[in-house]
């Protein structure tokens, strides 16, 4: 039998102690011969080289390190042969480390490495150790709550989870119950009854309008669980887990926000890998009632397009919204209401840790004087708090925000020509400054209200634009691409950090990225 190891050395300092040798063996990775030496922190080998009676510097390059960071390691498992139709036992080969890899472009994907080695008794000590170290990792998950919304985009997410996220969770030994949702609103319902406390997290496979109703479900539960008005939340509570988003949707704003791309084994791997990022959330309430909970919303031409898709659903998907976005386009008409919101005048992500407590102060000195009225005709509203990434706006829809700084952009676009308009959203896909007009004023705001303005007096044909969203004459509000209407003054709050979302900072994921080599 080829193996050595070292004991546990006495205690030592945590940073110190996760680089302390726990293990030391030799396995064959490669077809080479291998010393291998496992810490707390990484696992390391060279090869082992025949004694040279020369200095040869080629030979030295042959035995260069390899190292992986445990904190990269997604799974282990005891590699054996079986024989056709044998689904247990069989002749132990080594141990499969699955790794993490970071490609270009913000992808993940993972790779096997493995470590061969016939000795059951080598095998299996490594194998307890290289589980323990993972099992330390706290904010991996171990069992997970899945929603899947087969009607997605073109209908691909039941295909998409099956095909390509289950077996990374099944790798990653993640206990999954799953709920493929059958009707607008089911996952809330079950987000209502559900026993939150058995899992680790929740898991949305969907588009945005999906991970919105889910994301809106879990805070909602969360007031609920702690006792709060839910009609009325000025201090909502935290979700109680984090939230994984699997890009099924045709714009996957969350997701291309969160990931920097859209991929569905890239954003599968964060969740695997218990990569968690803390999110602001807004509130959208009306005087006498919460509406929802959110990241983004738009008023005037984004919901009018929205509340025209969804009139015509018979239509396949990309050309549903192709046709809305060129009709609300050739009819472009602005809406008339009244802008007040509270400005931010320190941004969040320019104060030091020091300056915390004097802003928080400032803060809760503001009054009603503080509060800025614009009143006028729009094209469109925009409030958002995060900064809504996609293909057709790789900036960002508001490029200015960040996930977690405590803020939201506000942007309005004031009533001008169709030409200018469209000169507006074309910006949007280019890397050019897509403000930089005279109808757009931005705002950092701390909350918004809008208070839309029924004229009387009009034509036929205007009355009938007005009030396409619905007889009642409710004005549509597209709230992460979910149509809502509301006829009063809707109050959006913005609440720092109220959500953990899987994934990472897209501020962060150049400067993260290192280079991995596959074995």
């Amino acid at each position: 039998e080829r193996r050595r190891r070292v004991a546990p050395l006495a205690a030592a300092p945590p940073a110190r102690a996760a680089e302390e040798p726990l293990l030391r063996g030799i396995f064959e990775i490669g077809k080479r011969s291998c010393d291998v030496v496992l810490s707390g922190r990484r696992l390391r080998w060279s090869p082992i080289l025949p004694e040279s009676p020369t200095d040869d510097s080629s030979m030295a390059l042959q035995a260069q390190e390899e190292i992986i960071e445990m904190k990269d390691v997604i799974s282990v498992k005891l590699k054996r042969r079986r024989f056709a139709g044998q689904n247990k036992g069989g002749t132990l080969l080594g141990i499969t480390i699955f790794k993490c890899l970071n490609k270009e472009e913000n992808k993940l994907t993972d790779c096997a490495i493995h470590l061969n080695n016939l000795s059951e008794d080598h095998c299996q000590s490594w194998f307890r150790h290289l589980k323990e170290i993972l099992n330390g990792f706290q904010n991996r998950p171990k069992s997970l709550k899945v929603f899947v919304n087969p009607s997605s985009h073109r209908r691909e997410a039941t295909h998409v989870y099956y095909e390509q996220v289950a077996p990374l969770f099944k790798l990653a030994d993640i206990k999954t119950d799953v709920t493929v949702t059958e009707y607008e609103g089911h996952a809330l319902s079950v987000l209502k009854e559900c026993e939150l406390q058995a899992f680790d997290g929740v898991v949305c496979v969907g588009g945005d309008g999906s991970v919105s109703e889910v994301a809106h479900g879990l805070l909602l539960r969360a007031q609920i669980d702690a006792g709060k008005d839910t009609d009325y939340v000025s201090n909502p509570a935290r979700a109680p887990i984090p939230l994984g988003v699997i890009p099924a949707g045709t714009t996957n704003i969350l997701a291309h926000t969160l990931y920097g791309i859209k991929h569905v084994v890239t954003a599968a791997l964060h969740i695997v890998m218990g990569h968690i990022q803390a999110v602001d959330v807004c509130t959208f309430s009306t005087p006498s009632r919460l509406l929802r909970f959110g990241f983004s919303a738009m008023f005037g031409f984004g919901a009018r397009t929205l509340a025209l898709a969804e009139k015509h659903r018979w239509m396949p998907s990309s050309q549903r919204k192709d046709f809305a976005f060129i009709k609300t386009l050739a009819d472009l008409k602005p809406e008339e209401c009244e802008l007040s919101f509270l400005p931010l005048e320190i941004p969040w992500e320019d104060s030091h840790e020091g300056d915390r407590k004097k802003k928080e102060k400032i803060k809760r000195k503001g009054s009603k004087d503080q509060w800025q009225k614009i009143q006028g005709h729009f094209l469109n509203v925009s409030i958002m708090a995060i900064p809504c990434l996609c293909s057709m706006a790789p900036r960002g829809l508001a490029p200015n925000t960040r996930l977690n700084n405590g803020s939201m952009a506000l942007i309005v676009v004031q009533n001008t020509s169709r030409t200018e308009f469209i000169r507006h959203l074309k910006r949007y896909t280019s890397i050019k400054n897509q403000f930089n007009f005279p109808f757009v004023e931005t705002y950092t705001v701390q909350e918004v209200k809008v208070q839309p303005r029924l004229k009387s007096g009009l034509d036929a044909k205007e009355n009938m634009y007005l009030n396409a969203a619905s007889a009642e004459g409710n004005c549509p509000w597209n709230i992460d691409g979910d149509l809502m209407k509301e006829a009063s003054e809707v109050h959006v709050r913005v609440h720092p950090q109220l959500i953990d979302l899987y994934g990472v900072n897209t501020d962060d994921l150049e400067s993260s990225q290192a280079t991995c080599n596959c074995i």
